[in-house]
């Protein structure tokens, strides 16, 4: 997919009836004097694709559901029409952004001081692994425009610290890859505190799994869609891929991989029931729900292999192309070959096991050099579009990793009362010495290992399929008007002994599932 390529809206084309006019692309000239000004003090003379399809959308107030990928421009096609909305004599949050890193939140941010230079709106970015104090300081300041991750931005709702009542504009960005690090329970918690109010929502991904459409129908209503280079949305493609590995080293970069993709469930191909075998065993000494099928297994242990992938409570199974024949995982998100197959036709079939259904997925394979031709000969034979992705390196895996504790620290940080806060100060002093001390920071860093493990040991949380008609935000004609929530009350001061405190981080009692933020 070239980044080139124009985009196209789609609307589904069996309702006519729910489809809304569409809108025109916007040119440079067409926007306001201010925004053109802040363009060209990014050095743009000319809008790309993304944003001169996203920019009317917003700025007319419209829900989209954009597929876009990193370095379309898409982080200029919302942070440009947001500014144009936003009333610089308000104080408070008008503007929500919710990214799955701390490094996006930061490049956002960045771009959004550099766009708005010269000008009064103030900024707010909010994430883990970084001081409350200076994010403080900027939301008591008004800020207008917050960045953050979905963990630190409940924290700060739940502390009373960020108020969402003048919130205009919600955007969630990379919500592919949101869902992937399991943030989708703290998004809903942050729902819970969106006003009643008619507010503009622009959801940003790179692909459209159905966990990930399931996501827009929750947070979006009646969307336009906008992909690139397509009359559909890609959700009826399979996006090939491939690494370049190091031939003794192909376990350790699979393990690499898995980190950086995070899939929510896959299967991994092997040629020999040997390799089966072993892959099965790195995968669990790496702490990762993985079981293996092979044609030495006893019709009792492959029952309850299979029982577990019809259940859908095993993330990766690994398996010959022998035994995996027959077997069906819906909604698969990744085909992995650890090793290229020997009939060229098999690579084929390997990778239809995802991408079924309207789903997209990801087929990824592991190669080393002499390999590499081998797979290209595939790709060209079967005319399929195939990209080299470099191999993550130890530093990439490390910050993602980091990244993610940080996340699921703070969530269960949130899940304890004051009692169980005063009981864990108890080792406050203990924690700042493992930290600073060299040798005894292996026993810090076991702690966090065996809860990293615990919790990425299960299958990644994402929104469940009820079956009930209406999810598709594509699809659907209206929504039902959600039951009217009480307004919010700031938590009275408990009484000391009355168990848990007003420092809870429990969500609001009006939090509700709502299907929409609106009316």
């Amino acid at each position: 997919m070239e980044h080139d390529e124009h985009m196209n809206e789609t609307t589904q084309a069996d309702e006519p009836e729910s489809a809304t006019p569409r809108i025109p692309e916007a040119g440079l000239n067409d926007l306001p004097e201010f925004l053109q000004e802040a363009c060209a003090r990014m050095g743009w003379t000319s809008l790309t694709p993304v944003q001169a399809r996203t920019l009317p959308y917003l700025i007319s107030g419209r829900d989209v559901m954009v597929q876009s990928r990193t370095g379309t421009g898409k982080t200029g096609a919302y942070v440009l029409p947001l500014f144009e909305k936003i009333d610089v004599t308000r104080p408070g949050c008008q503007a929500l952004v919710l990214v799955p890193t701390r490094e996006l939140a930061r490049q956002v941010i960045a771009e959004a001081q550099a766009i708005g230079h010269g000008g009064k709106i103030k900024t707010a970015s909010l994430y883990g692994g970084a001081s409350y104090t200076t994010q403080l300081t900027d939301l008591r300041a008004g800020a207008q425009f917050v960045v953050g991750t979905p963990g630190r931005v409940l924290d700060h709702l739940l502390k009373g610290a960020l108020n969402l009542d003048h919130l205009s504009f919600l955007v969630l960005d990379e919500a592919d890859r949101m869902l992937s690090m399991g943030f989708y329970p703290d998004m809903k918690a942050v729902q819970g505190y969106l006003p009643r109010k008619k507010i503009t929502t622009a959801l940003f991904s790179a692909t459209y799994p159905p966990h990930v459409k399931r996501l827009a129908g929750e947070f979006l209503h009646k969307p336009q869609v906008l992909s690139l280079s397509s009359d559909h949305m890609h959700v009826t493609e399979v996006e090939h891929v491939y690494y370049k590995v190091p031939g003794m080293k192909r376990d350790r970069a699979l393990i690499r991989i898995l980190e950086m993709e995070n899939p929510a469930s896959a299967i991994i191909f092997c040629n020999t029931k040997a390799n089966v075998h072993y892959v099965t065993v790195v995968l669990k000494r790496f702490g990762y729900d993985a079981d293996e099928l092979s044609s030495d297994l006893s019709q009792g242990a492959r029952d309850r292999v299979l029982g577990r992938v019809r259940k859908g409570d095993l993330r990766f199974l690994v398996a010959t192309d022998v035994a995996a024949r027959g077997i069906d995982i819906p909604e698969l998100s990744h085909v992995i070959q650890y090793e290229p197959p020997e009939d060229p036709e098999v690579y084929i079939h390997r990778a239809g096991r995802t991408g079924r259904a309207g789903a997209s997925g990801q087929a990824i394979i592991l190669v080393d050099v002499i390999e590499e031709l081998k797979m290209r000969s595939i790709a060209r034979q079967f005319g399929v579009p195939i990209e080299e992705r470099d191999l993550p390196g130890d530093d990439d895996v490390q910050e993602l990793m980091s990244e993610r504790a940080i996340a699921l620290l703070e969530a269960k940080m949130r899940t304890r009362d004051l009692l169980q806060k005063e009981r864990q100060e108890r080792f406050g002093p203990l924690a700042k010495a493992l930290g600073e001390d060299e040798e005894l920071r292996p026993l810090m860093a076991m702690l966090l290992d065996e809860f990293y493990q615990s919790c990425v040991s299960k299958p990644v949380a994402v929104p469940a399929d009820t079956g009930k008609k209406g999810k598709d935000p594509v699809k659907s004609e209206s929504r039902k008007r959600p039951r009217r929530r009480p307004r919010k009350k700031r938590p009275a001061a408990r009484k000391e002994g009355s168990g848990s405190a007003s420092g809870s981080n429990q969500a609001p009692r009006n939090q509700q599932p709502a299907s929409s933020n609106r009316e």
